[in-house]
């Protein structure tokens, strides 16, 4: 693997990635891309240079475009690190990254932070059975292996991901056993106020008629504004619940497939005590940035999903503009050419994120997604902590997420949080009956991922960052 020193280390090969590589490689800086999977593409464009051409049918033409970026980058010059999963970052730009078992240090000038979104947990009765999983898990089978769902398949959540993997389910020939929507009718009220400003982004709105479309002429059965859903069996999934309107649903199914939107993934901003803001619309957390994408430490920028949802073209904006920020700190590009570039591709930007306000407000999760009223539901899969047992430590006095590990490991386990941070934060937000701000979330520390004791044991931290944390 490649070791030494880079003017910028860029963490996620997606789109804001990779288009952060080639914007600064024009400029000639030295980067290095690191990433966990084995190619290019992160999940918008996972496995794009390997898939046939049945399947970018099948995913559509934008994750083709995904194709013309990964071989820009490619020729771009930038030195990739691919197997390659960051696990620690120094304030003073030490990365450590586990690849094949050994861990190595390079030292980066500026670190640009693209890892992209996470999905919004969603813990419901029954969510951790045999036969239940994500959209984005069922999706990444699909851009990997061309694994496609089960026919009796049941997709239940929110968001335009649950759409848009249906319509690409429909387009391998695949039926579906049906929708379940548990879209609020108010929030669906509410989005048509914005939707003059979402006219401005009209190949986004014909894609979304697209998708309904192809869902309605499937005949795929659909149903809008569910709760209380529960998916129930012994060992495994065989069906699901919901209620609709007072009037209770049950299909019975072998596959659940849910997802409630996605969140910027912010464990490594966390990590380094970056400031982060709550968002309200998107009911989640992400870093507080300048319109480069510098976030409250001046060597680390953020790019992409990372930085607040707004999809792939637009985390490629994202991308290019952080880097161009980091070139103009550096004096590689002039700040005045640097601005001129930005001020373009922030119009771009800004035309991309059009829809979003609409999108938000039309796919807005509950008030409280997390909290499930059956008092087994878990909610930290990892420790198997329910939200009865969460509800019994704040009643004691536990007064959030950081507290909550002391008395019962929720967010300790190998996920260290991830699937279960935003869920435990909103919990108990609503048991005490205080603003999620206030409780406040996880405080993470390295290493981000799981790594062997083996792993561990053979690595050696720079002396300059050994200063650094005893400082």
């Amino acid at each position: 693997m490649t070791d030494g020193e880079y003017d910028i280390v860029v963490i996620g090969a997606g789109p804001a990635g990779m288009a952060a590589s080639v914007e600064a490689r024009k400029a000639g800086a030295s980067v290095l891309l690191l990433d966990e999977q084995d190619a290019v593409g992160g999940q918008i464009y996972r496995n794009v240079e390997r898939a046939s051409s049945s399947m970018r049918d099948v995913l559509g033409h934008e994750y083709r475009y995904g194709g013309g970026l990964a071989k820009t980058f490619a020729a771009s010059g930038a030195s990739y690190g691919k197997r390659s999963t960051v696990i620690d970052i120094s304030r003073d730009g030490w990365v450590g990254y586990e690849h094949e078992g050994n861990v190595s240090y390079v030292k980066a000038g500026h670190i640009i932070i693209a890892t992209g979104a996470a999905e919004r947990p969603f813990p419901i009765p029954g969510w951790t059975l045999p036969g239940t999983m994500t959209v984005g898990a069922a999706q990444t089978m699909l851009k990997s292996s061309a694994a496609v769902p089960s026919p009796r398949a049941v997709l239940a959540g929110t968001g335009p991901l649950l759409y848009l993997f249906a319509a690409q389910v429909l387009r391998a020939g695949r039926k579906l056993g049906a929708i379940v929507d548990t879209s609020p009718r108010i929030p669906r009220l509410s989005a048509m106020r914005q939707l003059p400003g979402a006219l401005r982004a009209p190949r986004y709105l014909m894609k979304g008629f697209g998708l309904l479309s192809a869902i309605r002429k499937a005949n795929v059965p659909h149903y809008w504004g569910a709760i209380d859903l529960r998916i129930d069996g012994l060992d495994k999934t065989e069906s699901i619940s919901f209620s609709v309107g007072g009037r209770q649903h049950r299909i019975e199914t072998d596959l659940v497939l849910l997802h409630q939107g996605v969140i910027p993934n912010i464990q490594i901003t966390q990590a380094l005590r970056c400031d982060h803001r709550w968002d309200e619309l998107q009911m989640c957390w992400a870093p507080k940035l300048d319109i480069w994408g510098r976030t409250s430490l001046e060597r680390i920028f953020v790019a992409g999903d990372g930085a607040g949802i707004g999809g792939a073209l637009a985390a490629e904006y994202r991308g290019r503009i952080a880097a161009l920020g980091v070139l103009a700190d550096t004096g590689k590009l002039a700040k005045d050419e640097a601005s001129r570039i930005a001020g373009r591709m922030r119009q771009a930007l800004n035309k991309e994120l059009a829809i979003r306000p609409f999108l938000d407000q039309l796919y807005q999760p509950p008030p409280s997604p997390s909290g499930p009223k059956d008092q087994s539901t878990i909610i930290c899969r990892c420790e198997e902590v329910t939200v009865g047992q969460i509800g019994e430590a704040v009643a004691i006095g536990c007064a959030g997420p950081n507290q909550l590990k002391a008395f019962l490991r929720a967010g300790m386990g190998p996920c260290q949080g991830r699937m279960c941070g935003l869920s435990v934060s909103q919990t108990i937000s609503e048991m005490r009956d205080v603003p999620v701000t206030e409780v406040g979330i996880y405080r993470l520390r390295p290493p981000f991922k799981p790594v062997s004791l083996l792993t561990l044991s053979k690595m050696s931290i720079p002396d300059r960052q050994k200063q650094e944390r005893r400082q």
